[in-house]
């Protein structure tokens, strides 16, 4: 357990999160975050690239330390995956494809894939009043022990990452801001 927070502690200072960040609730055995951003793109263009998630998602947050050897088919069970040589980590699994507007992957990430939580990853997009998308992402964690629910705002410092890096992929073309 201490090296899961030493671990945290650390990814905390390498992680820039969004403007609008925040651990919305914590209770005994979870908690719940919410980042939201506004990307200069239509609600089309964001869902696209939620699907090359290899081309946005941070590879210092993967096994493999390359983004590129992770997929996510926006379908119903479309597995977040990533290729490892010999094998693979199968990160979350799509349960919900709203084209355009919702996106929900069951997936417990990092070290609380070893945690054994029940955990959803929602991206919600709706036009924005500027033409552009607001992506709202939330992440729901249940089944923590006490140690985990503590590293929520580092979880938080993380998943919101990568929710910086999308803007950035689909606003410049790369997915550091």
């Amino acid at each position: 357990m201490k090296s899961i927070l030493i671990a945290a502690a650390l990814l905390i200072g390498l992680t820039a999160a969004p403007a609008h960040a925040e651990v919305k609730a914590t209770w005994a055995a979870g908690f719940r975050l919410e980042d939201r951003v506004t990307i200069a793109a239509s609600p089309e263009a964001v869902w696209e690239a939620l699907g090359r998630i290899g081309g946005w998602w941070d590879g210092a947050h993967s096994y493999s330390g390359d983004a590129a050897n992770m997929t996510m088919p926006l379908r119903p069970g479309g597995c977040f995956c990533e290729a490892l040589p010999g094998g693979g980590v199968k990160h979350g699994e799509v349960i919900m494809v709203l084209p355009g507007k919702a996106l929900r992957i069951a997936a417990a990430l990092g070290p609380l894939q070893e945690e054994g939580v029940s955990a959803a990853l929602t991206f919600t997009l709706t036009p924005a009043a500027d033409g552009g998308t607001e992506v709202v992402m939330t992440y729901n964690v249940g089944g923590a022990r006490p140690e985990i629910v503590a590293i929520a705002p580092v979880v938080d410092g993380v998943v919101g990452g990568q929710l910086v890096r999308l803007k950035a992929l689909v606003e410049t073309g790369a997915p550091t801001p």
